[in-house]
């Protein structure tokens, strides 16, 4: 083996770390959905969490990913430990996916058929229909398919410039001897626990150790205790991403850590004691790709069957080992682990914006209550809804513009541009809230009231008010471009009733049936409450805007305000129920 082999061999293996790397991203953003669907079957049961697990390691090709966004999933308080561990145990087995795709370079035969499923065979095509796709295409679906395809012909490539890289070594005694050396069980077990914490990818790993078989010196003796290292080491992405997390993440990381550690200690005693016995002819034999595939999966799957029973065992022991504490764990909103997974973020940014809408419309109808009857209990519950809300915007809005500058699909980059546009008028309604209770108390600390006549108007505004800020949190709760077109409308015949109320009060304060003091209020309240419905304008206007994947929201609103049959018709029908009795 000479320099130029040693510079193939670099280079085989730097395309092949890119080319998964490349696959597993593009796979992961083209399957977003997917693991949307697929995450969303956690439940209690632990089968559920092994199937899901296994599933989605197996979308995006990296079992090392799969426990990150679950000890990320744990720090947020979406999973449970218990949950945690049924998902961890299904990544170990949908890693082994990638074993078995590599395996198909070891495929030598005549036959034309057999010929076909060599990579060198179909990688060339792959590899001209992925550029192809990705430079042509204008459908995001489909450039990230290219990229799929690209991702693999690259990691074909590299695999094969690898395995001809080192076909040299078969004859260099010094390689022979060196593997003899990982023959040791020991030895073995930690040379493949570091290669795989170096590169931090056991499917990685796995593929160079099918690279290195082509050599023909690799035995079952020493490739078996080598994947179970492998097994191991892919446990220090886990154990990194858990640093700063709270108890139960990094408890999911150390359950990761002694699932594997519990495995390989038990099934290489059980399988050195039987071979003690039993001599094993073909421990001391060349292994191939294939027969790496087999044992990577079979012992992935034999210590998934062992172990499965036992994860309540596996969660106290965690829990003994990372024990309680006086001060309660602290529950992160939205986890940057997450970040890794674009998809999975922006659903947690999705439910956490959903959370502040609602809290934000029922402070603000709650306000509107305090106008007839006030409380201070429901007083303090408002303005500490203001300032959870305040929370939420900040925190969503720092982690969307991160998530912003990821790499992200056609689709989820929209998502992230409503959230974005949204979460401002959510927060500005809870500050609408405040100044309402405000107005309220006003009116109780200096023991003033409306006219009889004055309440059943501001009665009318707020049920118009109350009627908006639900059809608009509908629409957003549902992503409903048919509801939203509803609130225009409304929000029309609530700027037409802000005037009227405004000129009716005019004539209250010349008739001496008001005070201006009174009236100070007044026009805060209408001033107030008229902002409110514009803000849910601007949601539901968003909304169908980007439901046409576009964010001009103004020139929208100027367009439906130019009239048309639909939104006459609305607006006949909400301007003669919410219409002021003379």
């Amino acid at each position: 083996m000479d320099l130029f082999d040693i510079l193939s061999l670099v280079g085989g293996l730097s395309l092949f770390l890119f080319g998964m790397n490349l696959m597993g991203a593009s796979l992961e953003k083209r399957a977003g959905g997917s693991l949307k669907i697929l995450l969303g079957k956690l439940t209690s049961r632990k089968i559920l969490g092994f199937l899901t697990g296994l599933g989605v390691t197996a979308v995006i090709q990296s079992s090392s990913a799969t426990t990150v966004m679950v000890v990320g999933f744990v720090n947020s308080g979406l999973l449970s430990l218990k949950q945690a561990i049924s998902v961890i145990m299904g990544a170990n087995v949908g890693t082994t996916v990638t074993a078995w795709i590599l395996s198909l370079t070891g495929l030598d035969s005549g036959n034309f058929f057999v010929q076909l499923l060599k990579p060198t065979s179909f990688t060339p095509v792959m590899a001209l229909i992925g550029v192809g796709l990705t430079m042509m295409a204008k459908s995001d679906k489909k450039k990230d398919v290219g990229m799929i395809l690209l991702g693999f012909a690259v990691l074909m490539f590299g695999m094969d410039t690898m395995s001809s890289a080192v076909a040299g070594l078969q004859d260099v005694p010094e390689f022979r001897n060196i593997l003899l050396m990982f023959s040791n069980p020991v030895l073995g077990v930690l040379a493949g626990a570091l290669l795989t914490a170096i590169i931090q990818s056991s499917s990685a790993s796995v593929g160079i150790l099918q690279a290195l078989s082509a050599t023909g010196q690799v035995t079952y003796g020493a490739a078996i205790p080598i994947i179970m290292g492998q097994n191991i080491g892919t446990c220090v992405t886990a154990m990194i991403s858990s640093v700063g997390a709270n108890k139960n993440a990094r408890r999911a990381a150390v359950v990761h850590l002694l699932f594997n550690i519990v495995g390989t200690c038990v099934w290489l005693i059980i399988f050195y004691s039987v071979n003690a016995v039993v001599q094993f002819a073909f421990v001391p034999e060349a292994i191939d790709q294939l027969g790496i595939a087999v044992v990577h999966t079979a012992f992935n799957v034999l210590c998934t069957a062992l172990l499965f029973p036992f994860s309540g065992v596996l969660e106290k022991l965690a829990c003994r080992l990372i024990p309680d504490s006086k001060t309660p764990d602290k529950i992160q909103i939205l986890d940057e682990r997450l970040l890794s997974t674009p998809t999975v973020a922006i659903g947690r940014c999705q439910e956490v914006a959903e959370t502040m809408a609602r809290i934000s419309m029922d402070a603000m109808k709650t306000a509107c209550q305090s106008i007839k009857e006030y409380d201070s209990k429901a007083a303090q519950a408002i303005r500490e809804t203001e300032q959870e809300a305040d929370q939420y915007e900040d925190i969503l809005g720092t982690y969307l513009v991160k998530l912003g500058k990821v790499d992200l699909s056609g689709a989820d980059s929209r998502q992230t541009a409503k959230l974005l546009h949204i979460i401002g008028d959510f927060e500005r309604i809870s500050d609408h809230a405040v100044n309402v209770l405000e107005s309220a108390e006003e009116m109780r600390n200096k023991g003033l009231n409306f006219s009889p006549q004055a309440r059943r108007e501001l009665d009318v505004l707020t049920a118009a008010v109350g009627e908006i800020m639900d059809l608009s949190l509908e629409a957003f709760l549902k992503d409903d471009p048919g509801l939203a077109s509803t609130v225009e409308p409304l929000e029309q015949v609530v700027d037409t009733l802000k005037e009227q109320l405004r000129t009716r009060h005019i004539l209250r304060l010349q008739k001496g049936e008001c005070t201006i003091e009174l009236g100070f209020v007044w026009s805060d309240l209408l001033t107030n409450l008229e902002r409110v419905a514009d803000h849910c304008s601007n949601i539901a206007g968003c909304i169908i805007e980007m439901s046409h994947d576009s964010l001009g929201v103004h020139s929208y609103l100027d367009n439906v305000k130019a009239g048309g049959p639909v939104f006459m018709k609305a607006y006949a029908a909400y301007a003669e129920k919410y219409a002021l009795v003379e």
